[in-house]
């Protein structure tokens, strides 16, 4: 009989996320020779290696490849499990993965945080920031218990609950005589300068969306990952870029940067929280978005 434990298949899982002793370590909550040690003992007993060690690099083995979405479902089954278990006692308690997408993540999460910690004291919150399809993907199959982002989101397996509306607005450089006079019409012929995130990112999306009537042109020979990239290549007069309301705040503190309002009805995204349909903590989730409703309007900028 092999006899693994779910604390080995915990380090397993913290190992096959970090790739790294000492990060695993620490996301499990143990000293790091505590956790070579069980996975040392877990190799023992499947009688295969799981991790090549080479210096400072961590890898999967072929085996540990094949074991992880049979171990990541039982993980989720216990889950499960120790939350229905938990029914009518306080809510958010434990552990809670939550995903967010990196065009709310920097600007939602200090103020939500700490209202969290707040209200729920004994809440161990475990963050992953990824893109939209990613989110989707990981919750669909139990690696989430939820995930923060913009609808649409066209998921059969998923319940979606709106928070709050986020204005979109333009980001140009101070100086540019294109925007002396806002607001700006979605047909400006500016918009040709418009620069967009990468592949995959529901932000590009949603410029093209909002400038539906131009074609951009400036990302030809770019390919930036983050909205904070942009915004510093827009200060130095490289193009243009579509901002969240939830993020012109922060970025009015950049040199050389302006930013100015569509004409009316400007365009919005609406962010939402999702999680499985037969998530065991649809009420935590749904108390998870009450929180973080409220915040949503003294985030947005006038």
């Amino acid at each position: 009989m092999i006899g693994l434990t779910v604390r080995q298949m915990h380090y397993f899982d913290a190992l096959a996320q970090t790739l790294h002793f000492g990060r695993a370590a620490k996301l499990a909550g143990v000293s790091q020779p505590a956790l070579s040690s069980q996975i040392a003992e877990m190799e023992q007993r499947l009688n295969c290696r799981l991790f090549e060690r080479g210096g400072k690099s961590v890898r999967m083995t072929d085996e540990a490849v094949a074991l992880l979405p049979r171990i990541e479902r039982i993980l989720a089954d216990i889950r499960d499990v120790e939350t229905t278990a938990r029914r009518g006692r306080t809510a958010m308690e434990g552990r809670f993965r939550l995903g967010i997408i990196p065009t709310v993540a920097p600007y939602l999460l200090p103020r939500a945080l700490p209202e969290l910690k707040k209200h729920f004291p004994a809440l161990l919150l475990e963050l992953r920031e990824a893109v939209t399809t990613s989110l989707v993907e990981d919750t669909a199959s139990r690696k989430l218990d939820a995930f923060i982002a913009a609808l649409p989101l066209d998921h059969p397996g998923l319940i979606t609950e709106a928070l709050f509306p986020d204005r979109f607005f333009l980001a140009v450089p101070s100086g540019d005589p294109a925007f002396a006079s806002p607001p700006v019409p979605p047909e400006s012929p500016a918009l040709e300068r418009l620069m967009l995130l990468e592949e995959g990112h529901c932000l590009r999306e949603q410029a093209l969306a909002v400038c539906g009537n131009v074609r951009p042109v400036a990302m030809a020979s770019y390919g930036a990952t983050s909205l904070t990239t942009l915004l510093q290549m827009v200060a130095h007069g490289l193009g243009v870029t579509l901002i969240p309301e939830m993020a012109a705040g922060p970025a009015g503190t950049i040199p050389d940067l302006k930013i100015v309002p569509f004409q009316e009805p400007m365009p919005q995204r609406m962010i939402c929280l999702a999680w499985r349909r037969n998530n065991a903590r649809h009420g935590e989730c749904v108390e998870l978005a009450k929180i973080i409703r409220g915040l949503g309007a003294v985030m947005l900028v006038a």
